[in-house]
């Protein structure tokens, strides 16, 4: 069985990805209060593509975080990848921030590493609350990625 990473994060289907990433992102943002959205428009205004840029960084880093959730769901597939998802959101969410965590102990971005220093402890809620959308965005690349055709002999 191919890999999340194998089936969202390679051509033709990652830029699709990535664009609704940031959608769901830019979504998410308008919904919180002044201070998160006035730190992402600070962001977005010192590097236009920074969210693009960040999401197709990590993407692939997010899908591994992701495979052992759909390799448990893929065993028995006894409700839908976005319900078996929602059902663990805070694990799925703790999992991502693992990501995001390490980028910005690592990153050169001062603002942002310090905007999201200042925000990290509200993220982990902001995460659960987008685990619904996301699930979805996941699973409609799923069921729309290529899949590669079984080996023949």
């Amino acid at each position: 069985m191919p890999s999340l990473v194998e089936l969202l994060a390679k051509d033709p289907v990652r830029p699709h990805v990535i664009d609704d990433c940031v959608e769901l992102i830019d979504a998410q943002v308008k919904q919180k209060g002044f201070i998160i959205k006035s730190a992402y428009a600070t962001i977005k205004a010192i590097k236009k593509r920074f969210i693009p840029e960040v999401v197709d960084s990590m993407l692939d880093e997010w899908l591994e975080k992701l495979q052992p959730h759909y390799d448990r769901w893929s065993v028995n597939k006894t409700s839908s990848f976005s319900d078996y998802v929602i059902a663990r959101g805070a694990d799925v969410a703790e999992d991502l921030l693992s990501v995001t965590d390490g980028r910005a102990a690592r990153t050169s971005h001062t603002t942002a590493k310090k905007m999201y220093g200042r925000m990290r402890d509200g993220a982990k809620r902001n995460v659960i609350e987008a685990i619904p959308a996301l699930a979805r965005l996941i699973e409609k690349h799923l069921n729309s990625a290529p899949r590669q055709p079984a080996a023949t002999a």
